[in-house]
């Protein structure tokens, strides 16, 4: 039946690859998208982490973390929490750095866990009108100890160039505080309080305490929180379900269409068939068996696609510093279970009308 099923497809190979490209771009739709949530969950666990912290402390309700204003005072109601060892502001500057939009630049106070928690390769940590870039993107601009540049329009001296290994920060910039809220006109407030845990604590618990004492605060400790925080996480979420559900109907439809036209074109041939001996099953098993084969084909050209479009529109945006896409077995294979899915559902109307039809009217046709 294998290579009865290859012999109908090559029959009519532009219809064939034409349905197959409708599938393909359900599929790489699919496996590109699974692939950016994915590197965006893994980002997302440096956003907990930043300055070696264990939870972050956000505004809920935003559209986006970055969006959120938290004033700077409530750093020392945080502290107070017996489950708290540290805690200080920060303050995010998105597209503060010219030519380099997805650069971070993170306002710190001085002295803080945070400014303690980067190694500095060359130079010391920043003062008023200075700057200290991590090291990523100093390879990226060019710049040493000494250079000059500007954060927000601002000029600034660059203080040193430091280490982290968090993807976040190594990519980004740091200033003291006062000079991110002055840059802002945000003057004591800042965009989250990270917060290190007392020896022992369990994050889950100090998370609940701290959003009951703190009400309107979201207290992020996972990677899974950080990547649904937000209006964004959610959207992506849910973009993913409705192309599945769209790629389902549209690519179903795509090869339902097909399998019609070529089994109203075979009605002599499939006679033939059953003429000779294959029963009802057999005969709805090949037109079934076409419409998988030519989804089979369609997913590996998606999954193809997918991981590529992926890589090429992270580049695109220019946000490959902060995330990139995360291409695992897992989003692989949710792509090919939709495309065998796609071949099922087409064939199933073509091969019921297939086994309905009477042998004789399919041999007048002859």
């Amino acid at each position: 039946m294998l290579s009865l099923i290859v012999n109908n497809l090559m029959r009519r190979r532009a219809r064939t690859l034409l349905t197959a490209l409708g599938v393909a771009v359900g599929v790489a739709m699919i496996v590109a998208l699974l692939a950016l949530t994915q590197g965006l969950q893994s980002s997302a666990a440096g956003l907990i982490h930043l300055g070696g912290s264990d939870l972050g402390i956000f505004q809920s309700g935003v559209s986006d973390p970055t969006a959120s204003m938290l004033p700077e005072a409530l750093v020392q109601r945080v502290e107070r929490d017996p489950l708290v060892a540290r805690a200080t502001p920060v303050a995010l500057l998105v597209e503060a750095i010219a030519g380099q939009p997805a650069a971070v630049t993170f306002g710190v106070r001085p002295g803080s866990f945070f400014m303690r928690n980067l190694v500095f390769l060359a130079g010391s940590p920043p003062a008023a009108g200075q700057v200290a870039v991590g090291e990523a993107l100093a390879r990226s601009l060019h710049v040493g100890v000494g250079a000059r540049m500007r954060v927000k329009g601002a000029p600034a001296t660059v203080s040193g160039i430091y280490h982290t290994g968090v993807l976040y920060e190594d990519s980004g910039a740091v200033i003291p505080l006062a000079s991110a809220q002055a840059l802002s006109g945000r003057s004591g407030e800042a965009t989250l309080i990270a917060v290190q845990l007392a020896a022992g604590a369990s994050a889950a618990q100090a998370r609940a305490g701290i959003e009951r004492t703190l009400p309107g605060t979201e207290v992020i400790s996972t990677p899974e929180q950080a990547a649904r925080a937000g209006a964004n996480g959610v959207l992506i979420s849910n973009a993913v379900d409705v192309i599945i559900v769209v790629a389902l109907i549209v690519g179903g439809i795509s090869v339902t269409n097909t399998m019609v036209m070529a089994t109203i074109e075979r009605q002599g041939e499939l006679a033939v068939l059953a003429t000779v001996g294959w029963s009802a099953r057999q005969v709805g098993a090949l037109i079934i068996g076409e419409g998988i084969a030519v989804s089979l084909l369609g997913a590996a050209i998606g999954l193809l696609v997918g991981v590529l479009g992926s890589l090429g529109l992270v580049a695109g945006l220019g946000v490959s510093s902060y995330v990139s896409p995360v291409i695992t077995a897992w989003g692989l294979g949710r792509g090919l279970l939709i495309g065998i899915a796609i071949g099922v559902l087409g064939g199933i109307y073509p091969a019921w009308r297939a086994t309905r039809m009477p042998p004789l009217k399919g041999l007048a046709r002859i």
